[in-house]
């Protein structure tokens, strides 16, 4: 199977202020939060928030995925920070042991006025076994609605 190269940009609007939407985004507690989406519990959640920073997940799949009980590792590393405004990740997915695919992830805060906007681009290489561009964009909008409940808590 060749791999598969894809690029997607999404795209929300909060009614936060711009350092409240980066907090979230970026503090070990509540990112952890967002990220389980209520769905996977994490046997690993570390966020060393800084350029050439760790972030390290690891979880299980819950019973109502197609893959119950199925590990997932995600392995990154913050490759740029101006905080308030941007950061880039750099990551890989390992799924059930194998290495299925490899993103650059920039996420983009600015003030719109009456709130803010989230612009978040997924750049990846798909390898054999891989979930897919199609999931892996419905992951981060499942992701980008569970953020929404974060900050309106």
């Amino acid at each position: 199977m060749p791999t598969i190269h894809d690029t997607f940009t999404l795209e929300r609007r909060y009614r936060h202020s711009t350092d409240k939407l980066f907090r979230v985004l970026t503090e070990q507690d509540l990112r952890e939060r967002w990220y389980s989406a209520g769905r996977n519990a994490f046997e690993r959640f570390e966020t060393d928030f800084r350029v050439g920073g760790r972030d390290h997940h690891v979880y299980r799949l819950g019973a109502d995925t197609p893959f119950p009980g199925t590990e997932i590792v995600n392995e990154g590393r913050f490759e740029d920070i101006v905080p308030d405004e941007r950061f880039v990740l750099a990551t890989t997915t390992v799924f059930a042991g194998q290495r299925i695919s490899s993103a650059l992830i920039t996420h983009e805060v600015e003030n719109d006025g009456t709130g803010c906007i989230l612009r978040l681009t997924h750049q990846a290489a798909f390898y054999e076994g891989a979930d897919g561009p199609d999931m892996r964009r419905g992951g981060w909008e499942t992701l980008l609605d569970a953020l929404t409940g974060v900050l309106d808590a």
